[in-house]
């Protein structure tokens, strides 16, 4: 974002979240072992009612690469948002969702994957914004069933300089 462009209207709570995260989180699927990750995320705005996206993990650990995720998130006039968001496994998603105090619920309502991608047929993304801290929840479904625990973490906003100016 340029110092001087100002920020959409529209953008509602999703103005909230622009600039840089980093934190840790946790995760674990089904009964398999868990994994700590360091995550960085950054929400940037270009004077248009939504905000760009972009996401990344590495093993805490060893630091390896584990996951990354980018999109653009789209605030409607009545508090709703909606979500457009690729995956390099090979999955596109469409989430929608709204506020509720401090407290952001999106849920997928479509979700396509590339023929060698691992299938997902569905997320829930529960994010809380306290001030400079962002706490989140995300569960998943790989079998058409409901949505089960995958990742928790809490990143915090990190100084930095103008916001991006991506999309």
């Amino acid at each position: 974002m340029r110092p001087d462009q100002p920020r959409h209207p529209d953008l509602g709570r999703l103005a909230e979240l622009l600039g840089e995260w980093q934190g840790e989180g946790e995760g674990r699927w089904l009964e398999g072992e868990s994994f700590r990750y360091r995550e960085w995320v950054s929400f940037g705005h270009n004077g248009k009612p939504f905000v760009s996206y972009a996401q990344r993990t590495a093993a805490r650990d060893d630091g390896r690469p584990m996951h990354a995720e980018a999109g653009y998130w789209r605030a409607l006039p009545d508090g709703a948002v909606e979500v457009a968001m690729t995956h390099p496994i090979g999955v596109v998603e469409i989430e929608t969702g709204r506020w509720e105090g401090n407290r952001l619920s999106l849920r997928t309502t479509s979700v396509d994957c590339s023929p060698t991608a691992k299938t997902v047929t569905g997320l829930r993304r529960d994010l809380e914004i306290d001030g400079d801290v962002l706490r989140y929840t995300l569960q998943m479904a790989t079998d058409g069933g409901d949505p089960r625990p995958h990742l928790t973490a809490e990143l915090h906003r990190t100084p930095s300089g103008p916001e991006n100016t991506e999309g």
